[in-house]
């Protein structure tokens, strides 16, 4: 197993959050990203959070980097390895979330993360993490297939079957469990990720995290000058609630940051400017509406539906 090089970590995701941005804030054409750039105190790392709000196609776009030290785990992390406690740890990665003005673009969220926990005398302790997933509020199966075409070019250089891993871990951890529900139509998951060496991980890692704009920008350009009702707008402010519900209820990167003393603001970027709910919103039979409930929000063979 090669050494890990968290310095080749940090300068990847870092020039991966200027490209992203760079490349929603020319989509956009009106506003652009703030940078806010943050320390943690006891100076335990820190971050630089990028924000772009009411924009002409996103209402609200955020991407984040952080670098987070510490000498203790939170029990969000020791609980399912019980073998990092008491070790000093490392944890990097860039997580952004878009919300888009249109309801007929979908919302995307992409991750990308690593880990090392130290410890004088034994072995590092290191895995990769992330992935992207996609949010329509009305669905579009061609959009749908292409995400998922993109996300099959970013795995298939690591073996034949990555893609349908990451992509059936990506269906069970976006899955709602209270809604009885998927998040979205899916992408890609990984974590604990440190095998055949580092290397290759990392390999996969700027795999996936080069491949996000390419899979969600297309879809942008298709669906953005749509035209929609206010009752569609008032759905999509509907069905960003579920983004909510996940986010605070079973997010691990959510409750990681908030358990580490993390930065509120930054870790709850991903949360939407407007939301809207109501009680016992059952759809119309036969309407868009039910068509995502009952088509979309399914885990589907999408390379096959093309």
């Amino acid at each position: 197993m090669s050494t890990p090089d968290s310095q080749a970590v940090s300068d990847y995701l870092l020039q991966l959050q200027q490209s992203i941005c760079d490349a929603l804030a020319a989509e956009d054409g009106k506003a652009g990203f703030i940078k806010d750039e943050w320390r943690r105190e006891g100076g335990n790392g820190g971050g630089l959070t990028r924000v772009l709000a009411d924009g002409a196609v996103f209402e609200q776009a955020g991407v984040n980097y952080s670098l987070v030290t510490g000498d203790a785990l939170p029990a969000s992390a020791t609980a399912h390895r019980p073998e990092l406690a008491g070790r000093r740890f490392t944890a990097m990665g860039v997580s952004l979330v878009i919300h888009p003005r249109n309801p007929h673009v979908p919302t995307s969220h992409a991750n990308v993360r690593f880990f090392i926990a130290e410890k004088d005398g034994e072995e590092p302790v290191w895995w990769f993490g992330g992935g992207f997933d996609l949010t329509p509020y009305y669905g579009y199966r061609e959009d749908c297939v292409h995400w998922h075409q993109t996300a099959k070019k970013a795995c298939e250089p690591f073996g034949e079957d990555t893609y349908a891993r990451y992509k059936k871990w990506c269906d069970e951890y976006f899955y709602i469990k209270h809604r009885n529900e998927q998040r979205g139509v899916g992408g890609l998951f990984f974590d604990d990720l440190n095998e055949p060496d580092f290397a290759t991980s990392f390999a996969i890692m700027q795999s996936i995290g080069n491949h996000y704009v390419p899979a969600y920008l297309p879809i942008v350009q298709k669906r953005k000058h749509a035209e929609y009702t206010e009752a569609e707008r008032q759905f999509q402010l509907y069905r960003r609630g579920r983004y909510v519900e996940f986010n605070l209820v079973y997010d691990r990167g959510t409750l990681f940051g908030l358990q580490t003393g993390g930065r509120t603001e930054s870790i709850l970027m991903s949360l939407p400017p407007l939301v809207r709910f109501e009680y016992n919103y059952q759809p119309e039979a036969g309407t868009p509406e039910a068509e995502l409930y009952d088509y979309y929000l399914k885990p589907r063979d999408w390379i096959n539906e093309a």
